[in-house]
């Protein structure tokens, strides 16, 4: 029996986490283009703080050989004797909402130059139906010269990592497994089963396991779409939205979502995956993309009514100080991809208002990097006019908010967890 190998293609929030796991089983190489990345993981720390020090450290070792334990290099060469290649790579949309494949066109290119007769390559990113088979196989028989199903296989297990809960780690969520013929599906499903202590559940096709992903996702959006929607309702009506869920939810089939921003690299992104494999096949999906476009507006939104608190409690907008609390796209994590944090900062400025934003979380350089905006990540010793807390981080909780107000400052809860702190709430 061939001894496995496992290399992991893409070391984010996804591929390390699973990197690390596979490496208490198997001898295993985690690859990445980023170099620096790759320094910061050889040297025992992960600033996505998904894995901590002292469990990669306790992985990690120095050489590529035999031995179980997480190799990481940028130097594709390392992942030639590599049986199984695991690809978990961004899928990203761009400014118009389409899918962007380049990332998992470019990891199929650097697998199919290291493939080998009898490798199976598992993709783990967020993609339509059809996109493995159709738009990856392609790649890499093209680069390895190799014929899919005779020389190499592939297979799917849709990632379901969760940034920032260190409650349900990788190995205790259940996975989804799949492969390209039954045999394989097994060989897959036998592999994350080695290390999932949650267990696995075959699905019978490839594409049946990405329906699978993009629809977790697309429902969630939908349901918060809809929670959204109401607050905007009772906001008008002078309602508490969080006291009309809280009734609500004293019914035992109540789904307990609430309102708010709807960012991060899944949520906010895959239906639109979803959405566009439909439209190609002649179907506009209504309910998936109000669900989008109603979500997506939210950060004007709450620009919005945080400027008309302001107007009401007479304080002038055009130059009035906000400190904004928060901008990764939830709490406790320093994940700001897709962060719709921002979106409620461009239309605050719209407005005149010059925004103060405070993240104890950030990598402050990311977030000039990504969306050109200086983020704080110790608290400012001036007073404001208006207080936005758009992220309910932990430390956010001990602040005193009176001695960051001025006479007639106001405070908005995007979250719903100031309680009486705040004038008023999404």
């Amino acid at each position: 029996m061939t001894k496995i190998k496992v290399g992991v293609i893409g070391l984010g929030y996804v591929g390390l986490p699973l990197a690390r796991l596979f490496g208490t089983k198997y001898n295993t190489v985690g690859f990445d283009i980023n170099k620096e990345r790759i320094d910061e993981l050889r040297s025992g720390t992960d600033s996505t703080l998904e894995v901590s020090d002292e469990v990669l450290q306790s992985v990690l070792k120095t050489e590529v050989n035999d031995a179980n334990g997480l190799f990481c290099s940028a130097d594709s060469k390392d992942i030639e004797d590599c049986n199984y290649y695991v690809v978990t790579v961004p899928t990203p949309v761009d400014k118009n909402n389409r899918p962007v494949l380049t990332p998992l066109y470019k990891s199929s290119e650097t697998v199919g130059k290291v493939l080998k007769k009898g490798d199976i390559v598992i993709y783990e990113s967020t993609v339509y139906p059809g996109v493995t088979e159709d738009e990856c196989v392609p790649v890499l028989e093209r680069v390895s010269g190799l014929k899919f199903n005779d020389d190499f296989y592939v297979g799917y297990s849709p990632e379901r990592i969760n940034p920032g809960d260190k409650e349900h780690t990788v190995e205790k969520i259940l996975k989804v497994t799949s492969g390209s013929t039954p045999e394989i599906g097994k060989k897959v499903d036998d592999l994350y089963a080695s290390v999932i202590t949650a267990g696995t559940h075959l699905a019978p096709t490839i594409k049946v396991a990405e329906a699978a992903k993009v629809i977790e996702n697309s429902q969630r959006d939908i349901n918060i779409a809809f929670v959204n929607e109401l607050a905007k309702i009772f906001n008008l009506m002078d309602i508490n939205t969080h006291d009309v869920l809280e009734a609500a939810g004293t019914k035992w089939n109540f789904l307990p979502f609430k309102p708010g921003l709807v960012g991060g690299h899944c949520i906010g992104v895959d239906p639109y995956y979803l959405a566009q494999k439909a439209q190609e096949l002649g179907y506009h999906p209504e309910i998936i993309l109000a669900g989008r476009r109603l979500n997506d507006s939210m950060g004007a939104y709450v620009a919005a009514e945080v400027v008309k608190l302001m107007l009401k409690n007479d304080i002038k907008v055009k130059g009035a100080s906000l400190l904004l609390l928060g901008i990764t796209f939830k709490e406790n994590c320093p994940d700001v991809r897709n962060t719709k944090v921002v979106d409620v900062v461009k239309h605050l400025e719209d407005f005149g208002v010059n925004v103060t934003i405070y993240d104890p979380w950030v990598n402050a350089d990311e977030v000039e990097h990504e969306y050109g905006l200086k983020a704080l990540t110790e608290l400012p010793s001036q007073k404001f006019d208006a207080i936005v807390q758009a992220v309910s981080h932990k430390e956010f909780g001990a602040l005193d908010l009176v001695a960051l107000k001025n006479n007639k400052s106001v405070v908005y809860d995007v979250k719903g967890v100031l309680g009486n702190k705040a004038d008023a709430k999404l």
